[in-house]
Formats: C-alpha cells, structure tokens, sequence
C-alpha cells in the first residue's frame, strides 16, 4: 500500500508540473512576441497627374489616394512573400503588381528581397527603366534611427529613366562637395545591395540647414534640367530624414520630390 502510494504522489507530481509547464507555455506575454508586421510607406513617383491606392494581395494600405510627388503614412503590412499592386484613382483594376520575397533573381514581376517583420520600408510607384509609358514597384528599407547630433539625414533616390546614372553634389554656405557618384536608375546614393526590385537605401548625415542639390549624368558633367527649381534652397531641418528623388516623363522632363519621414 505504501508502495502504491508513493507511486501515485509522483505521478501526480509530474503531471502537475506538467500541466503548470504547458499552461505557463501558453500563457505568454504578447509584448513579447515578435512583431507579426512589417511598415511600409508608399510614393508615387508617376508623371501621370492622378492619385493612385496600394495593396497588398487584395487588401488595400492606403486610407486615401496617394498624389503624385507625396507619400502616404507608413502602414503596418504583410510581410515576407508579398505582392504589392497599386489602382489608378477610384479605379479597381491593378495597373501594377509586383512580388517581392518570391524569387532568387530580380525580374519585371518580382524578385528576392521583401518586406521584414518590425521594419520599416517605402514602396516607389515610379516610371519603368525601359518604357518610360509603364510603371513599376521598387522597395527600399528606411534605417529610421536618429541623425547624429547637429544633422539631418538624406537619401537620394534616382527614378528617372534614360539616365544611366546620376551624381550628386551637395551646395551649402558657398560650398561645393560630392555627396554620391553614378547612382543608376532604381537605386539610392551610396548604397551596397543594388537591383531593379530592391535596393538598401541608407541615408547620409548631411549639416542641417539650406541646401541645393546639382545632378549630372555624370561626374563634371552640365547638370540636368530639373523642372520648378526642385532641387534648389530645400531646408533640412535638425534631426529630421529626408528623401530626395527624381523622376522622368515621355518629353525627358525630369522632376524632383521630396519627402520627410
């Protein structure tokens, strides 16, 4: 009997823990979990004069319609395998998509890098590199940590297509200095990764102040002809990041945009 008793206070034993093991398994604080979203912006960089809507799948991200040269609030979104795809105002068919995590190559419909869980990204609607007349969907990631102390942070962004590639230099205070070289179409200044679907984007800490940009299409160079003075006396704010970007039409007009995270 006392065998037999012995026996069964174990067994309770461990069946208690193991109850309380699984019950303390499952009862995990949410905070904890990792974050189940990723945070996309989205710009239109179009030359067409129409506000447009962004999706992802069949789900729309966008509150309202984006216009042409704005971006919309960063939005929390699918992350991973995604298919990205915009509307042309109160339109409903897809104009573009785009899957992006989906393949090891970039292509015109998708390639490999797609949006991270707890990051924060912006998604382009811009110009295509080879048909000026069609659009495409680029991806960036936004490295959003604070500039250091006294600057800005800026990004520059070439989207215009028929130039092979753009550099970039930096006027302040009567000073002329080189800020980025041959960026191509699709990409940002000073990046590493490079790709028609995805590019790293970083930022460069730039002196807060008034400031113009020179473009070329190439190094000495006769700058290119940015349409409405877009690039020039652009205030850059302490602390504060900032994209530049330009983009082309059909007539070789080329425009800049600038946006503040």
């Amino acid at each position: 009997m006392k065998n037999n008793l012995s026996f069964f206070l174990s067994s309770f034993t461990i069946l208690a823990f193991s109850a309380c093991s699984k019950t303390d398994y499952l009862d995990v604080n949410a905070g904890d979990r990792p974050p189940l979203s990723a945070n996309i912006r989205f710009v239109n960089a179009r030359t067409q004069n129409t506000g447009i809507q962004f999706w992802t799948f069949t789900q729309k991200v966008t509150a309202t319609a984006v216009l042409p040269g704005t971006a919309s609030p960063y939005a929390a979104t699918t992350f991973g395998n995604v298919q990205i795809n915009f509307t042309e105002g109160s339109g409903t068919a897809y104009k573009v998509s785009r899957q992006f995590g989906n393949s090891a190559a970039y292509s015109a419909t998708g390639g490999p890098n797609g949006p991270i869980a707890g990051y924060y990204h912006t998604v382009f609607a811009a110009p295509a590199k080879n048909d000026v007349t069609k659009d495409t969907l680029l991806l960036f990631y936004d490295d959003l940590s604070a500039p250091a102390a006294g600057k800005a942070k800026l990004r520059f962004v070439h989207l215009a297509p028929g130039i092979a590639g753009v550099s970039v230099k930096l006027r302040q205070n009567g000073t002329e200095t080189t800020l980025y070289s041959n960026i191509p179409y699709g990409s940002a200044g000073g990046s590493n990764l490079k790709g028609s679907a995805y590019d790293s984007a970083p930022f460069t800490n730039v002196n807060a102040g008034t400031i113009s940009l020179v473009v070329s299409a190439a190094e000495g160079a006769e700058p290119l002809p940015v349409q409405e003075s877009g690039l020039s006396n652009i205030t850059l704010e302490t602390g504060k990041i900032y994209t530049v970007f330009i983009r082309g039409d059909s007539k070789g007009l080329i425009n800049a945009g600038i946006i503040t995270n």
